[in-house]
């Protein structure tokens, strides 16, 4: 199984653990952040840096790329239109603002999806429709052999 089936299958276990802030426990509670933390820890086991407080506007009113950046630094940027499932996506919730909202890909093609943690519904696996698609800042893929 690739690194990305193995994302997938396990961003699929957490379907329907509740919205919580700041946590990431499947099953219990999770927000978008936490559940790529899980899916990282179960792929590749402990987490490679600590993840400070943050408030429900994230970096906002300093329009500091907080999340972009972790992104970066732990993630393989991608072209926008190299999609594949297992990508994790950042979202702009408003144009002009801070990335604050990921997911991850599950589907491509004519019916793609993807899976996150919404405030009011938990995680989810949704259609990435034209309105998700058109918030997507970024894209980028979980690193291969670090096993």
């Amino acid at each position: 199984m690739t690194v990305a089936e193995k994302v997938v299958a396990e961003a699929r276990q957490w379907i329907g653990t509740p919205y919580l802030h700041q946590a990431s426990a499947k099953g219990l509670g999770t927000d978008c952040l936490g559940l790529l933390r899980g899916t990282w820890r179960a792929t590749f086991g402990e987490e490679p840096e600590r993840v400070p407080t943050y408030t429900e506007d994230w970096a906002e009113p300093a329009h500091v790329e907080v999340l972009f950046e972790a992104a970066e630094r732990w993630l393989v940027p991608k072209p926008m239109g190299d999609a594949a499932a297992g990508d994790v996506l950042l979202f702009r919730m408003r144009e002009g603002s801070i990335a604050k909202h990921l997911g991850l890909q599950s589907e491509i093609g004519a019916h793609p999806r993807f899976i996150h943690s919404y405030t009011g519904f938990g995680v989810i696996e949704s259609s990435l429709s034209l309105p998700w698609m058109r918030r997507i800042a970024a894209r980028f893929a979980f690193p291969e052999g670090i096993n």
